[in-house]
């Protein structure tokens, strides 16, 4: 970004990042993702890899929709320190503070979070989680076969050994890669399966029925947009392709997002735009080419808008190459 000055200091210190930083945080897959309040990409990102696993520590200054798909030989353990529940979900089921998550490569994984959030994640071998589950229970899956499996790992107190553990990993990652235990990954992967194979039916997060539909008539209509993202698409057809009158949309879009589909639509154009221009090569693509590809027609009323995401314009983006997040010396 233009603008990387970091404010604050610490692990709440919020940095400008561009969409090419952000979406390669997890380094073996590429996330996807949507601003939805208005404000530029900014957050405080700790990073390290240690023993074949990846840890990092995030606290995000913008409300956002992410997807991503992990790769087959990998899985994402991770534990929420603080969020706001109103706009926070993973396919659909309320993310909530002290909640510990367990992603396995099985399909796309969707998630938004609100301004605020920090959160925890430990990136590792597929294998390893295996080996541990067989460790602990003689089995080689999660009991549910689910890909995703959410459980609120506090304790009545808040201190739970998970909460203990996943608080640790950012005093680990500030000490310039000299705090990090030989046996982290093992100890929090122990803890953390223990946990959630520990945890009984009360523990684990549900979705109401609202909320569920309410997932369901976004995905659909979200789908219906990016196939269609090169031309001008009427609100009509969106409710066609979601099954629900106008007024069930906004609600859906309302109660997932906080935003309206058609400000919805207008991001998601902006935010494929700027990865397109990310990824694009300055000498074979123009910025008309890309914002024409996301439809939009307007380039004037185009670059206004990315620069007051952004912090640059387009041709700036264009002509930089993707930044990436490096690890702890």
């Amino acid at each position: 970004m233009a603008d990387s000055a970091v404010e604050g200091s610490g692990e709440a210190a919020l940095k400008s990042l561009d969409l090419a930083t952000l979406s390669g945080v997890l380094r073996v897959c590429e996330l996807e993702l949507v601003l939805l309040d208005g404000n530029g990409p900014r957050a405080a990102i700790q990073s390290q890899v240690h023993d074949e696993s990846l840890f990092c520590t995030i606290t995000c200054g913008f409300q956002f929709r992410g997807r991503f798909m992990l790769p087959q030989d990998w899985c994402l353990l991770g534990f929420v320190h603080t969020t706001d529940e109103t706009h926070s979900w993973c396919h659909g089921v309320t993310l909530g503070a002290g909640m510990a998550l367990t992603v396995l490569p099985e399909g796309i994984s969707e998630f938004a979070f609100s301004a605020g959030t920090r959160l925890s994640l430990m990136l590792t071998p597929m294998r390893r989680v295996q080996r541990k589950l067989t460790e602990l229970s003689l089995r080689n899956s999660l009991p549910s076969g689910q890909a995703l499996s959410l459980f609120q790992a506090n304790g009545e107190d808040g201190t739970s050994r998970l909460a203990q553990r996943y608080a640790q990993l950012p005093m680990w990652l500030d000490t310039a890669g000299n705090g990090m235990p030989a046996d982290a990954v093992e100890s929090l992967l122990h803890d953390h399966v223990q946990a959630l194979l520990g945890g009984d039916g009360q523990e684990r997060p549900g979705s109401t029925r609202a909320r569920r539909a309410h997932y369901l008539i976004a995905q659909r209509a979200e789908n219906f947009m990016r196939q269609n993202l090169r031309r001008y698409i009427y609100m009509h057809e969106i409710c066609d392709a979601a099954g629900v009158s106008e007024r069930a949309l906004r609600y859906a879009f309302e109660d997932l997002f906080g935003t309206s589909p058609n400000r919805y639509l207008s991001m998601l154009r902006l935010c494929a735009a700027c990865r397109g221009l990310s990824m694009a090569d300055a000498n074979r693509k123009s910025v008309k080419a890309v914002a024409l590809s996301c439809g939009l027609w307007d380039l004037s009323r185009f670059a206004d808008n990315y620069r007051r995401i952004f912090g640059e314009l387009p041709p700036d983006t264009l002509m930089r190459a993707p930044a990436s997040i490096s690890s702890p010396a």
